[in-house]
């Protein structure tokens, strides 16, 4: 599942008792015509008619100036270790790179890398491009030099920003791809700093471009079922649906379950950033979303769950989405720190499926919190479904209801045609967040987009009450720990070995991280070579979370199917078995 879990409220007070409200089809009604921001009409998007909102921000610089008046009045917005933005300091930090950026020939469409661990100048980048018009290309922090070299050649981005490690693992690549890389934080004793080239430019006004909502805004790479990752491309309107969406959740769940009249204020919004920036999971729903919500935006370069936790309690972080295994450390670093976690009302699972026995323990450990689940997709801008609190405890293994009131959902068989409520179909949805295409892939974007239509490749079944179930996905997917991994990438790496005759890669349940990379080898004849060999071989070939765990070798071929492709089913089933034998 390519999960990115978003709760159905950002202001809720979910530890009070409910009063009785409405349904939700009433409060959806309530608020569409009541609140002009989400008022909803229809509009042509790339020759297709959609439900979209009338009157949201329709691109990330109207997005930061709406956004001024939910962050007024506030000493701080950004926090990262012991670095403070305030919100006016954030926007002049994204003001004046854009000016730098126009000062240097970047132009509307022009692509601009992002190569670097979180931190905020990642952010300060990406609005700056974003605003300007230039397009925002993504890319994977934990890709190596071939990886970085296919996604550079792939979104013709020339001029990219990265930290020291990035930019270690571009160095062979600057001459040939013509790079002009500008060095971000510990980057900057390896290229021109970018503190430097901010300098350049001036923080008094908008960049002037006109800009469109249906502008690209950013690239962002998703694995598919080729071996080489998938260019999303997003636009403002995708984007900005999306946040609008979430925020106007808070608005329903309020008249769902309103809180008692004796309820103390709400806290001010505290979003935890745990999850790597380039991916939709943090950039959207944390980072975009914190801007719109008048929300704090708290920070981590990497995973720490004890330091979660200290900022958690100090920060009084409100709002928390990480992958379920980041859920399952928190709560053991707050046991053996006796934290409670008091201020957190959300705490949300994306990339992945939360495992559903972890649901309740969760419930239990932090009960002033609304559990979360969800699903979404880098082609969606993140928006789908979701499900909280007492539904979610209820039912652990589904997934929610379609986030309304633009979204639209259809389940559908291998023909296109829609099967009854109940039954296993195909995920498709319809919504102005879905993305404008795949980079450079006409015929991927064909199969995938069909009359406005998003084929997800996920299969599930929607109940009476709306409630979607997933319950496989039809795409060789393995997903590590929120990291989606092709299987054809780690077989190709395989086959790179010389030893290597044929592979094929699949999933291994995993308590911790919920699947991890197993695969099957078969080796040439009178070739020899250990799994350990082959495991130390892949270390530089694909990124280290794509390293099968475990590699079962063979000398006779794989089982193949009636098509004469590998039997990946079969093959992993009997590979599980031979796990389940030896231990």
């Amino acid at each position: 599942m390519n999960g990115q879990a978003l709760g159905p409220d950002i202001r809720a007070r979910p530890g009070f008792a409910p009063l009785t409200g409405m349904t939700l089809a009433q409060a959806v009604t309530h608020v569409t015509t009541t609140n002009p921001l989400y008022a909803v009409t229809e509009a042509d998007i790339r020759g297709q008619r959609y439900k979209t909102f009338a009157n949201i921000p329709g691109t990330t610089r109207a997005l930061l100036q709406w956004s001024e008046t939910p962050q007024a009045g506030f000493d701080d917005y950004l926090v990262f270790h012991d670095e403070r933005w305030s919100y006016t300091a954030f926007c002049n930090d994204v003001r004046r790179t854009a000016d730098a950026l126009q000062k240097i020939g970047v132009t509307q469409g022009t692509p601009v890398g992002i190569a670097m661990r979180n931190c905020p100048e990642l952010l300060i980048l990406f609005m700056a491009i974003s605003s300007m018009g230039a397009v925002a290309v993504f890319l994977n922090g934990w890709w190596t030099t071939p990886e970085l070299d296919y996604a550079l050649k792939d979104s013709a981005a020339k001029l990219v920003f990265a930290d020291g490690e990035r930019i270690r693992r571009m160095t062979s690549l600057i001459e040939p791809l013509g790079l002009h890389l500008i060095g971000v934080r510990d980057g900057a004793e390896l290229a021109p700093s970018f503190d430097a080239f901010k300098a350049t430019g001036s923080h008094v006004n908008w960049p002037a471009q006109a800009l469109d909502t249906d502008d690209d805004m950013a690239v962002m790479y998703s694995s598919g079922t080729t071996g080489h990752p998938k260019g999303v491309v997003l636009t403002h309107r995708g984007a900005m649906t999306a946040v609008f969406t979430w925020l106007m959740q808070g608005e329903l769940a309020a008249l769902v379950t309103p809180p008692p009249p004796d309820a103390p204020p709400a806290l001010r919004p505290c979003f935890l950033v745990v999850t790597p920036l380039f991916h939709v999971t943090a950039s959207h729903p944390m980072f975009l979303l914190s801007l719109a919500a008048g929300g704090k935006l708290v920070v981590m370069d990497k995973w720490d769950a004890d330091k979660a936790v200290d900022l958690i309690e100090s920060l009084q972080v409100t709002r928390f989405l990480g992958v379920p295994t980041q859920s399952a450390d928190l709560i053991h670093a707050a046991a053996r720190k006796d934290a409670a976690l008091s201020s957190l009302i959300f705490v949300g699972a994306g990339g992945a499926k939360r495992p559903a026995a972890q649901v309740e323990g969760l419930a239990r450990a932090i009960p002033s919190a609304q559990i979360a689940t969800g699903w979404g997709m880098t082609e969606t801008n993140a928006n789908g479904i979701g499900m909280a609190g007492p539904d979610y405890v209820a039912r652990p293994g589904a997934c929610g209801r379609l986030y309304p009131p633009v979204q639209e959902l259809r389940f559908l068989d291998d023909q296109g045609r829609d099967v009854p409520s109940g039954e296993i179909g195909e995920i498709t949805v319809r919504s102005p967040s879905n993305m404008r295409c795949y980079l450079n892939k006409l015929e991927a974007t064909a199969e995938t987009m069909q009359d406005g239509w998003l084929r997800t490749g996920d299969l599930g079944f929607i109940d009476a009450d709306g409630i979607v179930t997933i319950v496989d996905r039809k795409k060789n997917i393995i997903i590590r720990g929120g990291e989606n991994i092709a299987c054809l990438d780690v077989e190709g790496a395989l086959h790179r070995h010389v030893a290597v005759a044929e592979a094929c890669a699949f999933a291994i349940p995993h308590d911790r991280l919920g699947e991890v990379v197993g695969a099957a080898v078969t080796l040439h004849p009178g070739a020899r070579v250990s799994e350990e060999e082959l495991i130390a071989f892949l270390q530089n070939q694909i990124a280290r979370f794509k390293v099968p765990e475990r590699i079962w070798l063979h000398t006779s071929a794989l089982p193949r199917g009636t098509t004469d492709k590998l039997d990946r089913r079969s093959i992993r089933t009997a590979c599980l078995e031979q796990m389940k034998e030896t231990t």
